[in-house]
């Protein structure tokens, strides 16, 4: 099927997300750029996150509720994937936020620089919304090497053109979207950041990005067992 060159598929997984996917579909909704769809894959939620989903995807088709059993972020992603029409493909957890501008702003930019892939500045904010913190200014551009040495790109800033990268899919396992990323720019595309405040990474209190030594030994694993590193 060919790709429609004017849409961009954003890929949100969601478990668990009952208290907030209802905000981040908002912040999608609220876009300056119209040409989108939502591909929300629930992953076998114990909580209310598919009936959510379910009513915004009524009142708008462009959202859309896939479901499947729990098998983890990067099976949903991927599930999303195959379901993608665009030749965009944006990348936004189920409890982070775009500002309004976000997806406007960022195609521009990828047309001017001639880019495959790019990601953009952002804030921290709290569980509950409050408390926005500083900008987290990003670099203008990252290598598979330097991305090697840096954990800048954050995932709900992601904008990948699929016509530049050619198909890619998940990798089941523990940091999916970093192994993504060193795979495309493995193949030769540089990634380039958009230094505009644009998204808000919600921090949870259970997140597992919050555990720094699990995610030390989590990125050693990526290193050694995915990119086969010393």
């Amino acid at each position: 099927m060919p790709l429609n060159d004017r849409l961009v598929s954003i890929v949100t997984p969601a478990y668990k997300a009952e208290q907030v996917v209802a905000e981040t579909i908002r912040s999608v909704q609220a876009q300056s750029y119209p040409h989108w769809e939502m591909l929300v894959v629930e992953d076998g939620s114990p909580d209310g996150t598919a009936d959510v989903v379910a009513g915004f995807s009524v009142a708008d088709p462009r959202v859309r509720l896939i479901r499947q059993e729990n098998a983890g972020p990067a099976m949903a992603r991927q599930k999303a994937l195959d379901h993608a029409c665009g030749r965009y493909i944006a990348f936004l957890d189920s409890d982070d936020l775009w500002l309004p501008e976000k997806l406007e702003r960022q195609l521009a930019f990828m047309a001017r620089q001639q880019a495959a892939f790019t990601y953009t500045a952002f804030r921290r904010i709290r569980a509950d919304g409050s408390g926005l913190g500083h900008l987290i200014e990003v670099p203008q551009q990252m290598t598979y090497r330097q991305l090697l040495g840096n954990t800048a790109i954050a995932t709900s800033t992601v904008l990948v053109d699929r016509a530049a990268t050619g198909e890619f899919r998940m990798t089941k396992t523990y940091y999916d979207d970093f192994v993504l990323w060193l795979g495309i720019l493995k193949s030769g595309h540089v990634a380039y950041g958009l230094n505009e405040d644009l998204m808000r990474y919600r921090v949870m209190g259970g997140s597992v990005s919050r555990n720094k030594l699990k995610s030390a030994r989590m990125v050693w694993h990526t290193f050694r067992e995915v990119e086969n590193l010393s």
